[in-house]
């Protein structure tokens, strides 16, 4: 956690939630991890426009936040799933209606976008 919990002030609740959830990669990343347990490999494919890098310091802060477990199995080659914990499927809701919002607002968009440059060859 990157923020004091017990110092933070009451009023900033959706300040401290963006610091825990901000970013480009978190929410997309947890929304992958909704669907069930998955590998490192597996999120890099469902995310192909992630680094590598990228996608390891995401999940490092998703895990300090309590927000997903990392187990490691010792095996040859060593394998490591991701999942998320409680607190992290408690954002399924959020999650869904950022989806939902996200594709109705690019939607929106294109259509304001096209409309305005029909009104400038018009």
């Amino acid at each position: 956690m990157r923020t004091d919990i017990d110092g933070a002030p009451e009023y900033c609740a959706i300040e401290f939630a963006m610091e825990v959830l901000g970013g480009r990669w978190k929410l997309a990343i947890l929304k992958q991890l909704l669907t069930g347990t998955h590998r490192f490999g597996e999120l890099r494919r469902a995310l192909p426009r992630i680094t590598q890098r990228m996608l390891t310091r995401q999940l490092r802060e998703l895990e300090a936040d309590g927000l997903v477990v990392r187990t490691v199995y010792r095996e040859v080659p060593p394998r490591v799933e991701y999942s998320l914990t409680e607190a992290g499927r408690s954002l399924e809701t959020i999650a869904d209606e950022l989806d939902r919002w996200g594709r109705w607002y690019r939607r929106t968009r294109r259509e304001q976008l096209a409309e305005a440059g029909r009104e400038e060859t018009g």
